[in-house]
């Protein structure tokens, strides 16, 4: 049976004041959550075209962000929504706003998590690989508005896991917290893989695993998102450990 390590771990309440002279309670872990409802726009065949779009939908306070579908156009997906109703009451707003001319929304049985369910867990995670590397060398940028505001490998591995119907935490940090460690040995397709590469951060940068020692992630500024391997000399001395959200 297929178990998502949903790591919902909150502090406890304290039943007496804390001791002046005592180190505070340790930060609680994020959660890791199932994607709710989600609303999905246009269908673009030029790649600029939709970043466009989704730097639009940013300016107006919406997180929203694009990607490569198996059609090869590019969509644009935002938001997240605990009923179908909802998405479909904001879908409507953009609607009547001028904003979009279609939508759809997606919903949680959508998900590749929800198919993994009977379909077992290498579908999963087959399917968060094909999602990454349907960004391999796309100009990604989360929350900027250009080229030039560089990559984000966080926005990446969140994104890709969302649009198969997990939630991550945003920084690369809170990802290798909210995650179960897995020996390198023992890394699967679709377990993150974590990486120091700034002097005096522990966890500074975030791929995704793909198997054979392989990894997808968004490198930085003026770069494509792209496969490097573990055994980089470079990212080998910078290793720091992998996380796996998907357990049986």
């Amino acid at each position: 049976m297929l178990l998502l390590s949903l790591q919902l771990l909150l502090s406890a309440c304290a039943t007496a004041p804390i001791p002046s002279d005592s180190a505070p309670p340790a930060p609680s872990a994020p959660a890791v959550t199932e994607t709710g409802y989600t609303i999905q726009l246009g269908a673009f065949s030029v790649l600029n075209n939709a970043a466009r779009f989704t730097d639009t939908l940013r300016e107006n306070g919406l997180d929203a962000y694009y990607f490569r579908h198996d059609s090869g156009l590019f969509k644009v997906r935002l938001g997240e929504f605990t009923s179908r109703g909802d998405a479909r009451q904001e879908a409507a707003r953009l609607y009547e706003s001028g904003m979009v001319d279609h939508f759809w929304i997606v919903a949680p049985e959508d998900y590749a998590l929800a198919r993994s369910r009977t379909g077992g867990q290498d579908l999963l995670r087959d399917e968060i690989v094909k999602t990454a590397e349907g960004f391999i060398g796309l100009p990604y940028q989360w929350g900027g508005s250009s080229p030039q505001t560089g990559f984000d490998c966080s926005g990446l591995t969140m994104a890709v896991y969302q649009l198969n119907g997990i939630n991550l935490p945003r920084s690369s940090r809170e990802q290798f917290t909210a995650g179960k460690t897995v020996t390198k040995s023992r890394l699967a397709r679709g377990d993150l893989v974590f990486f120091s590469l700034q002097a005096g951060r522990k966890i500074s940068h975030v791929g995704i695993y793909r198997g054979d020692g392989s990894f997808i992630h968004a490198p930085g500024k003026g770069k494509t998102i792209r496969v490097d391997t573990l055994s980089n000399t470079y990212f080998r001395q910078r290793y720091t450990g992998g996380r796996t959200f998907i357990q049986y």
